[in-house]
């Protein structure tokens, strides 16, 4: 008899609705690279289904999508309004010594 597995972009996504839990991953993300934020903020919209995100942002779904994709280039004004949308905002803070 099979085991109920759970799929673990599943299992991400749901855990992705407590901004605590999405601020930590985006952070993570964001110190490993440019390309890896961009997933997560990907992961983390999906938590709040982009194409609501998208409305509320002010943007078309589809270019949403296209700004988050693995060849999107958002700018930070779109980062900005996707972010406050999800209740999350960019913060600056210095770099962890060598």
């Amino acid at each position: 008899m099979p085991k109920n597995v759970r799929d673990h972009h599943a299992w991400l996504v749901e855990e992705l609705r407590n901004p605590v839990v999405a601020s930590n991953y985006l952070n993570e993300a964001l110190e490993d690279s440019p390309e890896m934020f961009l997933k997560a903020l990907r992961n983390v919209g999906e938590a709040f289904r982009l194409s609501v995100v998208a409305k509320e942002a002010g943007f078309r779904r589809e270019t949403l999508y296209r700004s988050l994709s693995k060849r999107g280039n958002p700018r930070l004004k779109t980062l900005d309004a996707v972010l406050n949308v999800l209740g999350l905002g960019i913060e600056v803070k210095p770099k962890k010594s060598p």
